[in-house]
């Protein structure tokens, strides 16, 4: 697929004032349960950088841990969406394979539904094993490939919706298409560990549709 950094960023600058409404469209308003039920899963303190973080949905849940968050986006119209609904959380624009933080300073890093849209994936990996603190975090949340019936209604029934409520459906079949062509879990898994992160928690959604990696940041590089 080309995921030209430019071609993508116009993408979501095109669907950033309908983002919010065609996730809850299209997860059938399940994507903020999953989300509230990943973050607090886990114990998150300290400071928090989420990548991609689009309008801002997992940077709201972070800072409701008491974080000190900063949520990154390269698409401006996500980020003022972003700042108007959070207020007392900082958003900066910014790419994920040069991120503008030095080394070590983050607790944890998270990125949900975002790492299969870098055409770049592996610098991206390698920028958040760099701002990561020694014994920090990196929560990761996207589809996977297991379940094939909710894949169907992913694969088909979505686009179809958007096209009816949204009127183009064209952001969104790349978006469907990006989901099938990403790394399975054991292949994810695989390129994690190849970045130095060791996979401690791993949990499922959705029949199996949904996967969350929680990583640990490996002193062996």
């Amino acid at each position: 697929m080309d995921k030209n950094p430019k071609k993508i960023k116009e993408m979501f600058n095109q669907i950033a004032q309908n983002y919010d409404v065609n996730n809850n469209l299209i997860s059938f308003g399940l994507h903020k349960i999953i989300k509230k039920n990943v973050i607090n899963s886990f114990k998150f303190s300290g400071d928090c950088l989420d990548l991609c973080t689009g309008t801002g949905d997992i940077a709201e849940l972070l800072k409701k841990q008491n974080c000190n968050v900063v949520g990154l986006d390269f698409s401006k119209n996500m980020l003022e969406i972003a700042r108007k609904k959070h207020s007392d959380i900082k958003f900066i624009e910014g790419d994920c394979t040069s991120l503008p933080f030095d080394n070590n300073t983050f607790d944890n890093v998270t990125i949900s539904f975002g790492l299969r849209n870098i055409e770049n994936y592996d610098k991206a990996l390698d920028e958040i094993y760099r701002v990561l603190k020694p014994d920090g975090y990196f929560l990761h949340l996207d589809f996977c490939k297991k379940n094939w019936f909710a894949n169907i209604i992913y694969n088909f029934v979505v686009p179809k919706l958007i096209k009816i409520f949204y009127g183009n459906n064209q952001p969104y079949v790349y978006l469907v298409q990006s989901k099938k062509d990403f790394f399975d879990d054991d292949k994810l898994t695989e390129i994690f560990y190849k970045h130095s992160f060791e996979v401690n928690i791993q949990k499922t959604f959705l029949l199996g549709t949904i996967s969350c990696k929680y990583c640990h940041k490996s002193q062996i590089i």
